[in-house]
């Protein structure tokens, strides 16, 4: 089987594509990132791809006068480089339902919250690790997630969680569910790459058992 042309698309550091890099590289993943966007020039995660020899391409939100004529752009860097499946490792924007539609079911997303909490317009970054704390619950975690025209409302692919301990802090619930991040990610992309992922309704299971994917 070919591997499967990934489009990567980031905002900031890029860790998330590390983790997908590395699992290339070793082979556990039989996909090929033909190119990363960013939406913003200064993101670390643009030098990551080009150490890398990555495509890296910055398309300018500013330069458009609307955010339908943006996602258009985005759309068509997808194109060029014939992408088959985009992920979404760090991504702050939300793609346009044009996008979502030509990409149906190839678009993977990775949240740091447990999906239904936590999620939606306005949550994203710390804002999810402040909202847990104050909210008081006792776990978290990471989804992963195929994408559809809602905001973190597509089928769910797997989840893991974490103990939010008394004494953590907004930049150590952080770290542990970055931690997650790294492993649930790469799975979910090796899973789908594999021909492994079944969407029924709102149901994603695994082919090779027809168990649900946790």
């Amino acid at each position: 089987m070919p591997p499967v042309k990934i489009g990567v698309l980031i905002s900031g550091h890029g860790s998330n594509l590390q983790a997908l890099i590395d699992q290339i590289t070793t082979g556990k993943i039989n996909g090929q990132i033909t190119v990363v966007i960013s939406d913003r020039k200064d993101a670390y995660g643009l030098i990551r791809a080009e150490t890398h020899q990555l495509n890296a391409v910055f398309v300018d939100r500013k330069s458009c006068s609307t955010e339908t004529e943006f996602n258009r752009k985005i759309l068509a860097v997808l194109t060029k480089n014939e992408v088959q499946l985009i992920v979404l490792a760090g991504y702050l924007r939300i793609l346009s339902g044009e996008v979502v539609h030509a990409y149906h079911n190839r678009i993977i997303n990775i949240h740091p919250a447990l999906i239904p909490s936590f999620c939606g317009q306005g949550y994203y970054g710390k804002k999810v690790h402040q909202a847990v704390l104050d909210y008081g619950v006792k776990l978290t975690g990471a989804t992963v997630h195929f994408v559809d025209e809602g905001t973190d409302t597509g089928p769910i692919i797997s989840q893991r969680a974490v103990a939010v301990e008394r004494d953590d802090t907004v930049e150590s619930l952080q770290n542990k569910v970055l931690n997650l991040e790294h492993q649930l990610l790469p799975e979910a992309v090796m899973l789908y790459c594999a021909g492994k992922l079944k969407i029924d309704g709102r149901k994603v299971w695994r082919i090779e058992d027809e168990k649900s994917v946790n």
